[in-house]
């Protein structure tokens, strides 16, 4: 009884979070992703200073240009490549992406790098990822086997070890929402429920170390977000449930830089703290100082 009441609430936020990521983008001005855009330029060839082409994946209800498209853009004029994909897009007149099957979606983002790569001639990518995003940035990896192709990882407030949307999921033993959720997400959400504590993808990452050899690892939170929660977590032995306890991984909040900063988990997307803090990590030898900034309390 718990899970059917827990995967319509679940859905009913992310519904939520769909609406403001939208309305964010709008307000940005995001360009849409075309090679004149700055990003998704299959003609652009690395540099020497930055020989890695940079894939960054959006957020569950997201897509390319409305959450990571601002990202993209800023990266790309400091002289990456950078490229942007929709990815689990339940149907291809659906605006949106990241709903479906966890695995289906990290198979496409998989196509989507080795495409990347060929044509850029790299070896190897980084990888950006927010949100859902984020945890993918860090399943595909592991999951598919593709570290190899991976060398840097930089995760923004990742479910990594599963979310309880708010801390809600248990208010749905309380009240049935699959009514308000069928009118809002009419074609389902199967990352919902494999993203919540104990869900599917959840329990896949976990099992085993999440970090693989050869990859580098920033894991960048909020101690602002109310989405990706709980922030305390003993049974994985970490302080929040975005960062991961290894080796070879660097686990900071926004605030540690920027105590004053506002930011909340859709606001990450669009922080310039956290842009600045994103390019130190893809660039570690030569980082630059964070002027910070108040970020979108959201």
């Amino acid at each position: 009884m718990r899970s059917s009441l827990v995967r319509p609430l679940s859905r009913l936020i992310v519904a939520a979070a769909i609406s403001l990521t939208t309305l964010i983008g709008t307000v940005s001005g995001t360009a849409t992703a075309a090679p004149s855009s700055g990003y998704n330029d299959f003609t652009c060839q690395p540099s020497t200073t930055h020989p890695e082409p940079v894939v960054l994946l959006h957020g569950l209800g997201g897509n390319a240009d409305g959450n990571v498209g601002p990202m993209a853009l800023a990266l790309a004029a400091q002289g990456y490549c950078t490229y942007a994909l929709t990815y689990g897009k339940v149907d291809p007149a659906f605006p949106i992406g990241g709903t479906i099957d966890i695995d289906k979606s990290a198979h496409e983002i998989a196509t989507f790098i080795d495409k990347v790569l060929t044509s850029t001639g790299a070896t190897k990518v980084d990888i950006i990822g927010h949100s859902e995003g984020a945890f993918q940035s860090l399943y595909v990896p592991k999951v598919l086997g593709y570290a190899p192709k991976i060398a840097k990882v930089v995760a923004l407030a990742p479910p990594t070890h599963g979310t309880t949307f708010i801390g809600l999921v248990t208010v749905a033993q309380a009240a049935d929402l699959t009514f308000l959720v069928d009118k809002i997400l009419p074609l389902g959400c199967p990352a919902c429920d494999q993203l919540i504590v104990g869900g599917s993808a959840v329990k896949t990452l976990n099992t085993g170390p999440i970090a693989q050899p050869g990859v580098s690892y920033t894991v960048i939170a909020t101690k602002a977000d109310v989405l990706v929660v709980p922030h305390k977590s003993t049974l994985f032995n970490t302080t929040e449930t975005a960062f991961i306890p290894e080796p070879n991984v660097h686990n900071t909040y926004v605030q540690d830089t920027c105590p004053l900063d506002p930011v909340g988990h859709i606001g990450l997307a669009y922080d310039p703290d956290v842009i600045e803090m994103v390019s130190n990590a893809l660039n570690p030898a030569h980082p630059t100082k964070i002027t910070c900034a108040l970020g979108l309390p959201s």
